[in-house]
């Protein structure tokens, strides 16, 4: 089974879930985070992928 992971943003708290992905930006559900362009940006609060830390829940 492949372990996905979830990534808060350190600012807003918003979630990015490797599982869903986030299609509405184009970005397929199962798509790591690390493969995610570097000038993406976080929806809610425009801060850079920096700016976001891997969470367990």
């Amino acid at each position: 089974m492949i372990e996905y992971k979830n990534w808060v943003c350190l600012i807003c708290g918003w979630i990015y879930n490797e599982e869903e992905g986030l299609p509405e930006e184009g970005i397929a559900a199962g798509t790591r985070f690390a493969d995610i362009p570097e000038d993406w940006r976080c929806p809610l609060c425009d801060v850079g992928k920096a700016e976001f830390a891997a969470v367990e829940f």
